[in-house]
């Protein structure tokens, strides 16, 4: 659903404004500056933190793993 509201396959109404806003914790003009701007550039996306809570939820062996990889992703895209 959320994604659909990103997409601008759904418009939001003032009642979901505010369910949303609730829920990220943020006031409605932040949500609403967020939609127009799409996000700001110095906060990272909702998807991006749920991705981080669940790495941080592995165990520490599996973390290192996975960042590793992570990091020789990035070296490889930077490096091309």
């Amino acid at each position: 659903m959320v994604s659909n509201y990103e997409t601008d396959k759904l418009r939001l109404n003032a009642d979901m404004i505010l369910r949303f806003a609730e829920v990220f914790e943020v006031s409605a003009d932040e949500l609403l500056r967020a939609a127009r701007a799409r996000l700001r550039p110095e906060q990272p996306s909702i998807k991006l933190v749920r991705r981080m809570e669940q790495i941080e939820a592995l165990p520490l062996y599996e973390q290192r793993a996975l960042l590793t990889t992570i990091d020789k992703f990035l070296a490889a895209a930077q490096s091309s």
